[in-house]
């Protein structure tokens, strides 16, 4: 259990990209880092686009003045002339940023954290993931729901054979919040999301799915995709090319069979975040909405319903655990556990740790890259006519 005493000799020196007033998204890196004061300590910033602004927010925030910089270039250049200057860095920027800011970090010694998709082509991610091994840094990748110990629970009763073996894994991830095109029109976050130019080549594909395809591989890492066939709409005209729904099939190379449903207009779902795997013994399900509850569903006995923090829960998944037995814990805990694992990482990093590197379970490049391929796949699926596309070449994914 987790009771916020340090895993790492002392907090890293922490700096934010964009994160600002106008995104929600920043308040969750936030709260993850900042949860275990031990693990980060935030020191500068360069919040938003708009100065003025960013330098405003930033010192609400706590941070010195002279630390909230007008851009990233800025923060950088003057960070390294600091004796306590940032030592890693987070990215909380629209997805066509991604791939200068990192680059320009790690050239920068930095250490880097960047929201998802991490970059528009895996071509993208393996130079960034020579020039992070060539400089000895981290970069990881927020998906921020993986942190949820209970995934840690399924992930370990697979490997014990409690579902036998894997036949279908059914996965989704809606809500009906775009259902209309005034989101588009008003909100400053769904605009550049609905922009190619800005989000790259999908729009809920890149914004949803990829948080449930990394999760679905965090939980299975044996299971490997052989080939998929992306189905994608844009039920609102005016987001083509970009889809605001589709489906995937994906078959697996054990011969498991795979189905996907990610859509922002399942109008009225609130939250339609599930991942359902099928043994040929019983199945596992987990929903985001009941984040500490796992159905346990053995073929010809009643359900079961494992809840988080019990002592028969898998030690690996108590390892997580934060605020023990009848205290409900949901997503900043997960976000929590993800930066803490990030800051074990760069820990170990620095320390020429590879055991340590070797075992952790967390959303590295080697993960952003996957994801990167398998939303290349799916683009490519459904720009040639929803055909199944082969998986052979991609790079594998380890999350062991």
């Amino acid at each position: 259990m987790l009771n916020g005493e340090r895993k790492i000799s002392r907090p890293l020196r922490w700096g934010m990209v964009g994160g600002g007033r106008l995104g929600q998204v920043g308040y969750k890196h936030r709260l993850g880092a900042l949860r275990d004061n031990t693990a980060f300590t935030l020191k500068a910033g360069a919040f938003d686009i708009d100065p003025e602004r960013g330098k405003d927010f930033g010192i609400n925030i706590g941070v010195e003045d002279s630390r909230c910089y007008p851009n990233y270039q800025a923060m950088f250049t003057e960070e390294a002339k600091l004796e306590d200057g940032v030592e890693v860095v987070s990215i909380a920027t629209p997805n066509g940023t991604h791939y200068e800011i990192t680059k320009a970090a790690l050239e920068a010694g930095l250490h880097v954290i960047c929201e998802k998709p991490l970059f528009f082509t895996s071509e993208e991610g393996e130079e960034i993931k020579r020039l992070a091994e060539q400089k000895g840094k981290i970069v990881g990748v927020t998906y921020g729901f993986s942190g949820n110990q209970m995934l840690l629970q399924m992930r370990a009763m697979i490997e014990q054979g409690k579902i036998g073996d894997i036949r279908i894994v059914d996965l989704q991830y809606t809500h009906g919040f775009s259902s209309t095109e005034d989101a588009d029109k008003f909100s400053d976050a769904q605009k550049w999301r609905v922009d190619p130019k800005i989000a790259g080549p999908t729009f809920v594909l890149g914004d949803l799915s990829t948080h449930t395809y990394y999760m679905s591989q965090l939980i299975m890492p044996n299971m490997k995709v052989k080939k998929l066939l992306c189905d994608r709409q844009s039920f609102i005209n005016s987001r083509a090319p970009l889809e605001d729904n589709a489906f995937v099939s994906m078959h697996y190379e054990n011969g498991a069979v795979g189905r996907l449903w990610t859509s922002s207009v399942n109008a009225g779902c609130m939250d339609g975040h599930r991942i359902r795997i099928v043994g040929s013994k019983a199945s596992l399900e987990w929903w985001d909405s009941k984040p500490g509850e796992l159905r346990y569903e053995v073929q010809g006995e009643p359900v079961q319903t494992l809840i988080r923090a019990m002592p028969y829960l898998d030690e690996q998944c108590n390892a997580d655990e934060r605020l023990g037995a009848l205290h409900t814990e949901g997503l900043s805990e997960s976000w929590a556990n993800i930066y803490l694992k990030f800051a074990i990482a760069i820990d170990a990093k620095n320390r020429n740790d590879e055991e340590t590197l070797r075992n952790l379970v967390y959303p590295d490049i080697d993960a952003g890259i996957d994801g990167i391929r398998w939303l290349e796949n799916c683009v490519r699926s459904a720009e040639n006519g929803s055909v199944w596309i082969d998986f052979a070449d991609r790079p594998l994914l380890d999350v062991n």
